[in-house]
Formats: structure tokens, sequence, C-alpha cells
């Protein structure tokens, strides 16, 4: 089910035993060659695709707007503090107790991780049963490297120019992370890209994309077996 396109009596026949998945993004940079949107369009696509094999998986619209502090001296990045985006999704949660037997967070952008740590703690102190489930494919380079890129070529090809493609920055991220906290992303890589995109192919994406989904459905159905 697409929450958005739904009607209250689709909803009200689920029984409240649907689970209910809210994509998480941001709309930030992502190198020369992928859209703003690209960890927005990768967790709407994860989402969707487990909700095809969970019948009982509904997809909520997604949060596009995270929190991208690092990403600001970028043109075209826009973002909301940790506070606020906790804040948001505890609103989200709360609102959707009536309706849902659970919520399923899925989140595609590292940097909404310290507001999601809060959320569960909140959510867990209301009695409200979510998961934060990341997308987080095993060998990933950074931010708009070989495994985004190979995503979005799968998710949709028109949107990547890899012809713009280039190696950005390619240290290891958890050498990285204190530099980024303090200066941010641009004095790092001037592209803006934290690896490299070069070699990057649909093929691999679908397989990314694949495995992404059969995990996360996997996860829903351990979690919620009977919804």
């Amino acid at each position: 089910m697409e929450l958005g396109r739904a009607t209250w009596p689709q909803v009200e026949a689920t029984g409240g035993n649907a689970v209910l998945a809210v994509p998480l993004g941001s709309l930030e940079q992502h190198g020369p060659h992928l859209p703003l949107e690209t960890d927005t369009r990768i967790a709407v696509s994860v989402a969707s695709g487990a909700a095809s094999r969970v019948p009982t998986l509904a997809v909520a619209a997604p949060v596009a707007y995270g929190a991208s502090g690092e990403h600001a001296g970028v043109p075209g990045t826009l973002l909301v503090g940790h506070a606020v985006l906790a804040s948001l999704l505890v609103e989200l949660v709360r609102s959707a107790r009536t309706s849902f037997a659970g919520v399923v967070l899925v989140n595609a952008h590292g940097g909404n991780e310290m507001a999601l740590s809060a959320v569960s703690a909140r959510c867990a102190a209301d009695g409200d049963d979510v998961m934060v489930w990341r997308v987080a494919p095993r060998g990933a380079d950074a931010h708009a490297g070989r495994t985004e890129t190979s995503l979005m070529l799968a998710i949709d090809p028109d949107a990547v120019h890899p012809e713009l493609a280039a190696p950005g920055c390619t240290e290891p991220i958890d050498r990285l992370l204190p530099r980024l906290r303090v200066e941010g992303v641009r004095p790092v890589s001037s592209s803006g890209v934290l690896g490299d995109p070069t070699g990057a192919s649909a093929q691999e994406g679908r397989a990314l994309l694949d495995r992404l989904v059969t995990e996360l459905a996997a996860a829903v159905t351990a979690r919620w077996p009977e919804a």
C-alpha cells in the first residue's frame, strides 16, 4: 500500500495490523553527477520494494529533508536540525498509533543518525513499536561514490550524469569524520564526492537494491510476524 494514494477506508480495512514504513532521506549535494534527492530516492525504492514482498507493509510519503549540516556550504542543500527532525518523527509515530501495528523508519542518510537515536529512546518511552532500519550496503563507500551511483543508475538512470562522475576524497570515512564534523564536506572534497563513482553500473545497482529489499522485508517480517 502506498499510503498517500490510499483512502481511509482502505487503511481501516487493515484492522490496524499493517506496518508503516517511513522513508528518510535528505536534500543535499551528491557531487556533480547525482541529484540532490539521491538519499530520498534510495530510501523510497528500498521501502517500496519491501512492500511489494510484504503485503502488510504500507509506505508513507518520505521525509525528504534531513540533518545535513556537513553539506550546508554547497548550493542547493536544504536541511533541518537534529532536534527538529527528531521531534517531527516522534510526532509522526504518535499519529500512526491508531492505524498501524508499528513503524519502521527506513533511513538512507547517515546524517540523520543522531536524531534517530533520540527518536528510538522517546518512542520506546512512549510505548510505541518503532524499528530504525539503515540502508547500509555491505562494503559501501561514503557519499556519492560507486555505491550510491550504482543504486541511482538502477533506480533512475536519466537522473545520473556519468560523464561528470570522478573520484573525490577516498580516505576511509572513520578517518574523515572528525574533519567533516568541524569543516564540512567542501573543504575535504571540492566536488562533494567521498568515494569513487567511476565503474558504477545499473547491474551492480540492481543487485544492491535487491539485497537491501530482501533484508528489509526479512527484518519487518521478523519484527512483526503477525502483521
